[in-house]
């Protein structure tokens, strides 16, 4: 039986990417007065960088600096945590009209009738995986026991101290848990920490490589279409094991 499931929270409990967070990024671009908007296509290739204050030092660094911004905030790193401060405000309001996964909160209730245990890790800011942890109501936001988000580790996926880090909060064997998430870089971070993961793919992430994946779904899924269960992760525990 699983003991314990590990969410990430970006295009796993809300598919976030395309219509949260890069529309953030714009409008706090454009707040700015910072010629600068990321195109879907642009953002795919920013994804690769885990973290919303790493993808814009990317960015920057390819593309330029604005550099009367630099100056008017007292330096690059001072500009990107304004930056990002300001779009983190808008995503949390605009995350408050998009539609939880499928699956993920039949999920959620399953575990919380069955006694798993649940928690979250995520690159995401606090105070925006406060707001998606809003949307599940407050009974099924109150059953995660911790959330591990934004600058809690000093490496971001794929490295796998945040799940190490789970580790330690859950005082669990990672062979017991199931990691989910939907991306290359978080998969990696998870089973670096040693833990089973199943991925639900998201719209910038279908493509990926998922070689090390337990398992590999388009979706958690509702009824009729579920694609997986509480006992399903018991399997993939089980294997691990």
């Amino acid at each position: 039986m699983v003991k314990a499931i590990i969410f990430d929270c970006d295009g796993v409990l809300v598919d976030t990417e395309r219509d949260a967070h890069r529309v953030g990024f714009n409008r706090a671009f454009d707040q700015f007065g910072i010629d600068a908007e990321w195109s879907v296509e642009l953002y795919a290739k920013l994804l690769l960088t885990a973290g919303g204050k790493e993808r814009m030092r990317v960015y920057f660094d390819e593309f330029g600096w604005p550099e009367d911004k630099v100056s008017e905030y007292g330096g690059k790193d001072e500009l990107i945590a304004a930056l990002h401060k300001e779009k983190t405000r808008i995503t949390s309001e605009i995350v408050a009209e998009l539609p939880v996964r499928p699956g993920v909160l039949r999920l959620v209730d399953e575990a919380i009738a069955a006694g798993v245990r649940l928690g979250v890790c995520t690159t995401s800011n606090p105070k925006f995986i406060d707001a998606v942890l809003d949307l599940f109501g407050q009974e099924r936001k109150a059953a995660f026991e911790f959330v591990h988000a934004g600058d809690v580790v000093s490496k971001k996926k794929p490295d796998p101290e945040i799940y190490d880090l789970a580790t330690k909060s859950l005082g669990l064997s990672p062979a017991d848990c199931v990691v989910i998430e939907d991306s290359r870089n978080g998969l990696l971070a998870a089973t670096g920490a040693g833990y089973p993961t199943l991925i639900t793919t998201s719209t910038y992430t279908m493509d990926e490589d998922f070689t090390e994946a337990a398992k590999v779904v388009p979706e958690l899924g509702d009824e009729p279409n579920v694609k997986v269960t509480l006992a399903d992760l018991g399997e993939l525990t089980a294997k691990a094991a």
